[in-house]
């Protein structure tokens, strides 16, 4: 199986039982959770397992390789100025910030 027919996905040609043995991590998850494998904050397993995908999958090395210049570009580009506080207690405020829903009981 190339590179390319394993970034086409689940149903788009090839075996999917075979493409999940040879690569556990498809290009969706490496999408969702990049700047987790880009700032270490992955468990060893889920992080060999992004890299496995990586060393596979051309595209999302491409993705990831850009990523990671973008996150330099910002890091050097706002190195001098803080964020401004109000932004600073928004993102704390939904950090943590918790909702609770009760599922309705089953009515017979």
């Amino acid at each position: 199986m190339t590179p390319d027919e394993f970034h086409q996905g689940p149903g788009r040609g090839g075996d999917d039982e075979l493409r999940e043995e040879v690569h556990p991590t498809d290009c969706s998850e490496f999408r969702l959770r990049v700047f987790e494998y880009i700032d270490a904050e992955m468990d060893e397993g889920d992080c060999d397992r992004i890299k496995a995908h990586l060393d596979a999958c051309s595209p999302c090395m491409t993705e990831y390789e850009r990523d990671l210049v973008l996150k330099a570009l910002v890091r050097r580009s706002c190195a001098c100025q803080p964020a401004p506080r109000t932004l600073r207690m928004q993102i704390m405020a939904q950090i943590t910030t918790f909702e609770v829903r009760e599922e309705p009981a089953d009515r017979e």
